[in-house]
């Protein structure tokens, strides 16, 4: 087989120019996106403050919902009090008053 590139299947389609990621006739299979989770960080800090205590996956993906929640209420409030202060950058102050 020639060099076909590199979204191609090796097979000479007519009409076909580069197959595209996430067409479904081309036969390439795509991975899912990756999503964050603060998961990991959470079960390291679970794991200093009580070594011998576990986590179910349930109560593991509401404490990641807990986290994002937070970090959302919090980016939220710094970007109005950076926007009120007619800034354009969200500093560490506005981060702190923002908590």
């Amino acid at each position: 087989m020639g060099s076909y590139g590199k979204w191609s299947q090796g097979k000479g389609r007519k009409g076909h120019g580069k197959c595209r990621p996430g067409d479904s006739k081309t036969g390439v299979k795509w991975h899912s996106k990756r999503k964050e989770s603060h998961s990991a960080y959470i079960y390291k800090m679970l794991k200093q403050v009580h070594p011998d205590t576990g986590i179910s996956s349930k109560a593991m993906s509401i404490r990641n919902s807990f986290v994002n929640d937070i970090f959302e209420r919090i980016s939220v409030e710094a970007a109005r009090l950076a926007h009120c202060n007619h800034h354009v950058t969200i500093t560490t102050r506005e981060i702190q008053t923002a908590v």
